[in-house]
This record gives structure tokens, sequence and C-alpha cells, in this order.
């Protein structure tokens, strides 16, 4: 008869920051990239948030995989459908670690954090906030997908308070691919009336100049 077993072991998780974590600091960005990223050229696309009273925090998934036929390609992935809750429990405590530890010499409630999730990245910012151990001043939701609506990943009252954005390319190329795009956005604007619907001219990237109109 086969079983199936769990067992927590330890992991070494690799996340890079953009400025320091240096007294007097003001402003905190964490950044989560998208399905097949790496965090070290994700962060990249934040130089146009970069000063010297804000630090930038790009933690990378735990789980990678090669992205091209050629096995040449790597990129990392927050959860699959497999073991779903248990892979959202380990991200969960390792983003809260790193979040402590990243802080530990600053008060949160001292400083401006926004908390941006990318893709893939945007249902993960949810459900982090969600859990509870963090908070954030503002909540950007860049070309995310959300089946089953946001309330799926986070409670509403938890975006109490929170300025809430959802940032979109109108030639995202995923978006184009629900059956209604229209429908669908306006769904996310139901579920959440006070958040900002922000589309661009663009495709499913991060775009600097659009960022930076951000700030």
């Amino acid at each position: 008869m086969t079983q199936e077993h769990h067992m927590t072991v330890q992991r070494t998780a690799r996340y890079y920051t953009m400025g320091e974590a240096k007294p007097g600091l003001k402003r905190v960005w964490l950044v989560l990239h998208g399905y097949g990223q790496l965090a070290k050229y994700f962060i990249r696309r934040f130089d146009v948030v970069a000063d010297d009273d804000t630090l930038i925090v790009a933690p990378e998934a735990l789980s990678r995989l090669y992205t091209d036929a050629e096995y040449g390609k790597i990129g990392a992935s927050w959860i699959t459908r497999e073991d779903r809750d248990n892979e959202v429990a380990d991200y969960l405590a390792y983003l809260n670690k790193l979040y402590d530890e990243v802080l530990a010499h600053h008060d949160p409630a001292t400083l401006h954090i926004t908390l941006m999730g990318f893709s893939q990245g945007a249902a993960t910012a949810c459900r982090w906030l969600n859990d509870g151990h963090i908070r954030a001043d503002r909540l950007m939701l860049w070309a995310g997908f959300f089946p089953h609506g946001t309330a799926d990943v986070i409670a509403p009252d938890k975006l109490a308070g929170l300025a809430v954005q959802y940032v979109y390319g109108e030639k995202d190329e995923f978006i184009a691919q629900l059956p209604d795009p229209a429908a669908y956005l306006a769904k996310l604007q139901t579920d959440l009336p006070h958040m900002q619907i922000i589309p661009f001219d663009g495709t499913h990237v991060v775009d600097r100049e659009v960022l930076k109109a951000l700030l």
C-alpha cells in the first residue's frame, strides 16, 4: 500500500537587495518575481526606484526549473498544483523569516513599505500579506491572474487602509488569452472597489517608466 508522507527539512533560500538597511531608511520595496524568473534579473527592473533612502528586496522562489528545451535557461516558481498547501506554508515561513531578518534593526511602522508581486508573484504577495506577519502601506499587483477572484488569496479586510494597485499592459499576452479580459478586470474592481486599476501601453513586463510614474 502506497502512503504519502511529509517531513520538514532545512532549505537555503536566495534573495537579492538593492540599497542598504541603514539608519534613516525611509522606504522598503518587497518585490516578488513571476513564474520562471530569477530574482537577480528581476530586481534590475527596480533601478528606477532605488535611492539613498530606499531598500529593495527581491526574494527568489524556492523551486527552480529549466525554462527552455535546451536546458540553458533557469527560472524559479512559487507554487504548482502539486502539494499546494505545503508549498504555500514553506514559502510563507521563508518570506516571514526574510522580512524579520532584513528589517531586524528597523521598526516597520516607521517605514513606507510597498509589497509588489508580478504575474505569479501577485498571488504570492496576497497570500503573504494575508498571513498577517508583515505590514505594508501599498500592495501593487502587476499583471497577476486571480482565476477565482482576489478573495481566494486574501481576505478583503486585510486590505483596509492600504493603497492597492493593479497594473497591466494593454497588450499583455496572457490577459489577452482570457475568454473575456474586460470581464476579468471588471470582477477585480468589483472585488476590491478601492483598488486603482492602471493600464499601460505594453506587454507582460514590469515597465520601468510606468514603475517610475507610480512612485
